[in-house]
């Protein structure tokens, strides 16, 4: 098994147990791998005031609001990555409507299950949900009109293949909206390796330049990001991982691991035809 297959491997297992967990408990989970009696700011995004926000099916693990400024229109074909159990496919699908679809897609099979249930219980007969990897879609190319993305690329290891997959699946015109975790700085050699750290979405994160270089690579146009907010972990979660010196050295510095939502446009065609596209 490849280190890859075996980060995979990983961040399936613990999101499986996740997945089975109640919101209080999962977003502790996924936030550090043990709970805090301090407030973790990434997991702070309030989707209350969301039109098709379900609280049965937020278990609390993003870090922002992609749906919120994803610029959805009615009857759009929206993709949803690593969609969990499915909160930001309904928030979607408040704004898609009747006439619009929404694809949910997620590796983690207990996810999918949750996810079909809370779709099939609310009546959702415009919203699915695909088992699958978002570095190699079960989606046809040219078929969304918005992708969203909800704190899940920084748990893939190749980051520059899920960007090419975005660019496949999205129509010419087309454009995505995802929050996910960067880093402006060296993260400690220690948090690098540690598997909670890593479900919790801090360790898989790259430099943000190296991330949005991923998103230009890719093809994509018109890059904005929409919304930036500093993480600032816990102590009594460093000290899991990071001596008192350590920690002190952490919090002299400015705070390095940051929460951002980017927006970026796929080309649209140049002329009538869809051979110049």
């Amino acid at each position: 098994m490849t280190n890859e297959e075996q980060i995979k491997e990983m961040v399936k297992q613990q999101y499986s147990k996740i997945a089975l967990q109640d919101k209080e408990t999962a977003s502790c989970s996924c936030s550090s791998g043990c709970c805090s009696s301090e407030p973790f700011s990434m997991m702070t995004e309030d989707y209350n005031q969301l039109n098709g926000y379900n609280a049965d099916a937020d278990l609390g693990l993003g870090c922002g609001l992609p749906t919120q400024f994803a610029k959805i229109k009615k009857g759009d074909t929206v993709i949803d990555l690593g969609s969990g159990a499915g909160n930001d496919c309904f928030v979607a699908r408040a704004e898609t409507g009747e006439s619009g679809k929404v694809i949910g897609i997620d590796f983690t099979p207990a996810m999918i299950e949750k996810a079909r249930n809370n779709a099939e219980k609310r009546g959702y007969n415009n919203v699915e949900f695909r088992q699958g990897d978002i570095d190699n879609m079960p989606v046809s190319a040219n078929v969304a009109d918005v992708i969203v993305s909800n704190c899940v690329l920084n748990l893939v290891p190749n980051k520059k293949a899920v960007f090419s997959e975005i660019y496949r699946v999205l129509k010419a015109g087309g454009h995505f909206s995802i929050s996910d975790i960067v880093l402006t700085g060296e993260l400690p050699e220690k948090l690098k390796s540690v598997a909670e750290m890593y479900a919790g979405c801090i360790s898989g994160a790259v430099q943000k330049e190296e991330y949005l270089d991923y998103i230009k690579q890719a093809g994509f146009q018109n890059i904005i990001i929409q919304k930036e907010n500093p993480i600032i972990v816990p102590d009594d979660i460093l000290q899991n991982y990071l001596s008192k010196e350590e920690i002190a050295e952490c919090r002299v510095n400015p705070p390095i691991v940051y929460s951002i939502t980017v927006y970026a446009e796929k080309q649209g065609c140049c002329c009538s035809s869809n051979d110049c596209c």
